[in-house]
């Protein structure tokens, strides 16, 4: 794939033409199947009443962070659901325990030994696909019975092929990928929402 910028822009209005013609060439790398898988395992976990955990880094991070309001505030409002989610990434006092007397490697993992349970389901967001604390959430979710989406970029990494449902944008530009993935993670939420609600005339009219 091509890198991006390969180029100086002197002009910001073309630079914002290029970038989002890569936004939107990113989008249509989604595989829609794995799409389908997620908006299903997510659906089934809201149904069985299992939690849903979110982890990332830096900008993913944020993702991880935002996704608790939009699926726990959002998915319920003007519907008889009620999701259980959680971001690992939001407790900075645990983290840097974690991190400090353990290691930073299992921030993620270490939370999971003792919140998740067989048949949660576990959301790592990294653009890499390969940071070793991702990595190693993913691992001990699937040994331990919690079902895995990956969202991923660039290459996809380690994480793309060790999930059990990978969304994966084939970009190569942070930027590019995080806006996708934040994208998806907002998509995914008013999918299931506008599934459920009880007054489906009121889709647009709830602030999500």
């Amino acid at each position: 794939m091509a890198l991006f910028p390969a180029r100086i822009f002197e002009d910001a209005g073309q630079y914002l033409d290029s970038y989002a013609e890569k936004v939107a060439k990113a989008f249509a790398t989604i595989d829609r199947n794995q799409l389908r898988a997620a908006a299903t395992c997510l659906r089934e976990a809201i149904y069985a009443d299992r939690a849903i955990f979110s982890c990332g880094n830096g900008g993913s991070c944020a993702i991880a962070n935002h996704l608790v309001c939009d699926y726990l505030k959002g998915v319920q409002s003007g519907t008889p659901i009620k999701p259980r989610v959680g971001s690992l990434s939001t407790n900075l006092e645990t983290i840097t325990a974690i991190a400090n007397d353990i290691s930073y490697d299992e921030v993620f993992a270490f939370q999971l030994r003792s919140l998740g349970k067989p048949g949660d389901v576990l959301i790592a967001i990294s653009s890499s696909g390969n940071s070793p604390n991702i990595l190693s959430a993913i691992g001990w979710a699937r040994e331990n019975g919690l079902r895995t989406i990956a969202m991923t970029g660039f290459e996809g990494g380690k994480a793309r092929s060790q999930a059990e449902i990978a969304l994966h944008v084939d970009a190569e530009n942070y930027g590019v990928v995080e806006d996708v993935h934040q994208s998806l993670m907002h998509m995914l939420a008013q999918y299931l929402r506008q599934n459920h609600l009880t007054d489906p005339s009121a889709m647009g009219r709830i602030k999500f």
